[in-house]
């Protein structure tokens, strides 16, 4: 089944968005408390379902281990705005022999020469993926009405 896409973009500008975007993800989980904690993680896209990493000790993972709601919204920090928010559910699993961290840093980093690259890659065994499923997908474009707008 197709998720259905509200705002300016179909299913195809939508996906060529996220699958191109270096902008990382801000994830919104849910806590006890019943507030959202926000997190920036890189993400990957595989059509329109999203996969992040992060150590499996992170704070993160028990809010999503106790609700696996989430919220998220992949945009630019400066105008002209446009992205791609939504909800959906998150599951957690071993990273393992997943190729999804080494992709990212070579997808956001341009390789893994650099400290924070074989940082990371050197705690693979430490690290979880999240899985997003969306359930609800929200496209927004203000780039035309902010044509004269530069940050």
């Amino acid at each position: 089944m197709q998720i259905p896409i509200k705002g300016p973009w179909g299913h195809d500008e939508t996906t060529l968005f996220l699958a191109e975007s270096t902008y990382p993800v801000r994830l919104a989980a849910v806590a006890s408390d019943g507030f959202p904690r926000v997190v920036s993680l890189w993400y990957r896209s595989r059509v329109l379902t999203l996969e992040c990493v992060t150590h499996r000790d992170a704070p993160l993972v028990k809010l999503l281990a106790a609700n696996a709601n989430v919220g998220f919204e992949i945009s630019p920090n400066d105008p002209p705005y446009h992205g791609v928010r939504g909800q959906g559910i998150a599951t957690i699993s071993p990273l393992a022999e997943s190729d999804t961290l080494d992709w990212m840093v070579s997808h956001y980093l341009g390789d893994s020469d650099s400290q924070v690259g074989r940082w990371l890659l050197s705690r693979r065994e430490q690290e979880v993926v999240i899985k997003i499923e969306p359930q609800r997908l929200f496209s927004w474009d203000y780039r035309e009405r902010m044509a004269d707008v530069s940050s």
